[in-house]
């Protein structure tokens, strides 16, 4: 172990890894190997397949990266040799660049290939006979078929973020894609969840796989995230409040619309936040600009959709504010890991309405337990659950209140709403009329349910 590795080499020496890789990985400022890490990267050096079921934010991009760059670096060869597939232009540039840090002292060359941008300068980097290619299923398969990209001696392949791929579509691009690698290779897939189709691929491509299964479900340790009851005609100004807090440097705000995130973004720049909207429908550049400004703190607030969640990684963010709730109860823990990461603390909360019960339900079943309810002063929807753990703070994370917070008490008599159902007055009366009075008849036919409330 030389001086120049020995601050990194304190975790990874372990792990297998040569002083070249290890000097990438003090360069790229990494001080200990994370549990993903530590738990796939043996097997990957090794040339096992790999399974890797772990939540954003864990380190997953350094657990599949040092192994290929280790495998890699000895012997340099004039064609692709390891391909990364990723769902998002954003999280397909963010690995290009953390592969790059670390191999900075390996001569190796990562390029990325992603649409939304000129084809032109993807096809040149190719002619320049680049060691990793980190790309999305379209403009790959695009590109091999048009004979600019060559796959048949792949060794190593990765499915990054493998679920949200099959969400988007993807998987049948995938399978194409795959019928064009060769046989004989290393596949390494990484995954938050495994929905059934993942896990038919996964059985199709893994042989004998090294599994590593970390808590998928359960947002990190570190981001305290809780839900706030407001009404849609309030969330606004919630989020202005919010915004405003002491402790909120920067902030991920999501929306479930191109078209909301866009005008959220609007109005909040209008409100003295400097905020940019991150969709799908904006252009490669655009939205490099708008990452890049948010990274170096020229835009406190980013306004993103689902599409792009996985792909946003910028240290020590404060504030995840999910504006709407999900469509889904997945998306809810990859949306609030944007905060959080590293090991660094970070919090989160869920504006929720009346509209989102159902949502709430499956989350809360899918956690294996209630969200924390936190009540902002002078915001209230009604929103009424029962046993839902509800607590009053000093602010958005301040001190609890006290006292004891008991269930709630059982309610007598009828719920509001609905008239008690009496024996005496009009129904009663009807009932007792004339065969022939009109008032009985309607009884009979139900007029006389809907008169005493119970229809």
């Amino acid at each position: 172990m030389t001086s120049a590795t020995q601050g990194a080499a304190q975790g990874f020496i372990e792990l297998g890894l040569s002083d070249t890789i290890l000097k990438g990985i003090d360069f790229a400022g990494f001080d200990k190997p994370r549990p993903i890490q530590v738990q796939t990267i043996p097997a990957a050096v090794e040339g096992r397949d790999v399974l890797g079921l772990a939540q954003t934010g864990t380190g997953k991009t350094a657990a599949f990266a040092l192994p290929i760059l280790e495998r890699l670096r000895e012997h340099r060869k004039m064609h692709p040799r390891a391909l990364i597939i990723a769902p998002t232009r954003e999280l397909a540039t963010q690995i290009a660049e953390q592969t790059r840090a670390l191999a900075r002292h390996t001569g190796l060359k990562v390029i990325t290939i992603f649409g939304g941008v000129s084809q032109r300068m993807q096809t040149s980097a190719l002619r320049r006979h680049p060691d990793v290619i980190v790309g999305c299923p379209g403009r790959l398969y695009d590109l091999y078929e048009q004979g600019f990209l060559h796959l048949d001696q792949v060794e190593t392949l990765v499915l990054d973020e493998a679920d949200h791929m099959f969400d988007m579509g993807f998987l049948p691009t995938i399978r194409r894609i795959l019928k064009q690698l060769p046989n004989n290779r290393q596949n390494l897939l990484f995954s938050a969840t495994m929905p059934l189709d993942i896990r038919g691929l996964a059985s199709e491509i893994l042989h004998d796989p090294h599994q590593v299964e970390l808590t998928i479900r359960q947002p990190a340790q570190t981001i305290d995230h809780a839900l706030i009851a407001v009404s849609e005609d309030r969330k606004r100004d919630l989020l202005d409040r919010v915004l405003r807090r002491e402790d909120c440097h920067s902030a991920i705000v999501f929306c479930r619309t191109k078209h909301r995130a866009r005008r959220l973004a609007d109005q909040l720049w209008k409100n003295g936040h400097k905020a940019i909207a991150l969709q799908g429908n904006m252009s490669q550049n655009a939205r490099d600009r708008a990452m890049r400004g948010f990274r170096e703190g020229k835009f406190r607030v980013l306004v993103a959709t689902d599409i792009v969640a996985r792909g946003i990684d910028v240290q020590g963010v404060s504030y995840v504010l999910n504006f709407d709730v999900p469509m889904t109860s997945e998306a809810y823990t990859h949306r609030i890991g944007r905060t959080g990461r590293s090991e660094l603390a970070g919090k989160a909360l869920t504006f929720l309405t009346q509209a989102d019960k159902r949502w709430l339900k499956a989350t809360q079943k899918m956690l294996g337990r209630e969200i924390r309810r936190h009540k902002e002063k002078g915001f209230d929807s009604g929103y009424n659950e029962r046993n839902a753990p509800q607590e009053r703070v000093s602010g958005a994370f301040g001190k609890k209140a006290q006292g004891k917070q008991g269930p709630p008490k059982k309610r007598r008599g009828p719920e509001p709403g609905r008239k008690r159902d009496s024996r005496r007055g009009g129904a009663r009366g009807s009932v007792r009329g004339s065969a022939h009075d009109p008032a009985n008849s309607a009884s009979k036919k139900g007029g006389g349910a809907r008169r005493d409330g119970r229809r």
